[in-house]
This record gives C-alpha cells, sequence and structure tokens, in this order.
C-alpha cells in the first residue's frame, strides 16, 4: 500500500512515495505549480489503482484463455471501466466477452475495490487496434495489417497490406502499388507502429 505525501519547502512542492516498508520516503517529483503538484498525484492514484485491478482480474482472464489488451476508464461524471480483452489469436467473441463479463462483476462485488459508481464494460479491442507487442505478430499471418516504419522501405513510410510471413526477425507484408501486387521484407526493429487494418 502505497500514500503520497506533499511537501513544501521554498516554494517548491515536493511529491514523496510513502510505503510501510520504507525507512525513509522516495522523492517521485518536484514543481513549483500546485496545479501540477495535484494532477500528478491524481494520475500516480490512477495508475496504481489500475495497476491493483489487473492483478485482481488476472485468475478470470487465465481462467477464460483471453488476454488483457487494454483497462482503461472513460467518461466524466458517469465512469466507465473498460476492459478489451483477447485471445492469444488475437479474436475475439461476443459469448467469451459475456462469459468474462459476469465473472469480473462477481470480483468486482465479492472485493469492492471501486468506492464511486461506475460502468463495467468488458469488449474486444476493435477491428483497427494497435498490435503493442509485435512478438503478436507470429499469430496474424493472413491478416491485413498497417505499419509505420522508422526506416523507409522504397521511400514508403508506412504500408497497409497483408502479413504474409514473419520469420526471425524479418516481417513480410503483401501491398498494391497502383495495380500491381508486390511485397515489402521489413526488419522487425524498423516497426515503430502497427496495427490491425480493415481490408476495403
Amino acid at each position: 500500500m502505497y500514500a503520497c505525501l506533499i511537501a513544501e519547502s521554498a516554494h517548491k512542492f515536493s511529491i514523496l512515495l510513502l510505503k510501510p516498508s520504507y525507512k525513509s520516503p522516495i522523492l517521485v517529483s518536484e514543481t513549483r505549480s500546485a496545479r501540477a503538484l495535484l494532477l500528478l498525484c491524481f494520475v500516480w492514484r490512477h495508475m496504481e489503482r489500475t495497476e491493483k485491478l489487473k492483478e485482481l482480474f488476472q485468475p478470470v482472464f487465465d481462467e477464460f484463455g483471453v488476454r488483457l489488451y487494454e483497462l482503461k476508464w472513460i467518461g466524466g461524471r458517469d465512469r466507465t471501466l473498460q476492459v478489451a480483452i483477447m485471445k492469444e489469436d488475437g479474436s475475439m467473441d461476443l459469448d467469451t466477452c459475456a462469459d468474462v463479463s459476469e465473472r469480473l462483476s462477481e470480483v468486482l462485488d465479492a472485493s469492492d475495490p471501486i468506492s464511486e459508481e461506475y460502468t463495467l464494460e468488458v469488449c474486444s479491442p476493435g477491428a483497427e487496434r494497435e498490435i503493442k507487442d509485435l512478438s503478436e505478430l507470429d499469430h496474424l499471418i493472413g491478416s491485413y495489417i498497417h505499419v509505420r516504419l522508422s526506416v523507409p522501405f522504397k521511400k514508403m513510410t508506412e504500408i497497409t497490406g497483408e502479413l504474409v510471413s514473419v520469420e526471425d526477425n524479418q516481417v513480410t507484408v503483401s501491398y498494391r502499388d497502383k495495380a500491381a501486387v508486390r511485397k515489402a521484407v521489413l526488419n522487425r526493429e524498423d516497426i515503430e507502429y502497427a496495427r490491425m487494418a480493415v481490408r476495403i
């Protein structure tokens, strides 16, 4: 359990992180703006609560053979806890979403970790979700993807097409160049961003 301590000295605010096992507080940040200080404290508490929810939910994800894509709070006054999940191959179905939602609701009711009112939403990441971990490409052969490159391929920094193969450090994408279909063989480390794409 962490606590956030605010200290003021010489017109400077400091955020100190406290934990029972620590002999002395840890300096997290310093600022001369009280508004920035409050924002930092809010962000810190939000991150800590999000991590606790992930730990609480993990046994449910393991039970249904899914993994967490993203957990976030959305909305203003009427807050929604959105939990985006997917199977190992990147797919998801409504029945699994419903089953996971029911079990997560049971877990939340039992532990009651959230004091304010909220709505739980369990969903898939969406058709154009970001591929956050490039190791996931191994399971997406045949999928339509969009990549942004840090090193241009034939003067192109963005390519959209079908993922043909992933071998060692090389990723092959089949794309259209006007009327022709060509292949781009890319180095995995040159891909700075990737997402799923919708074939038109």
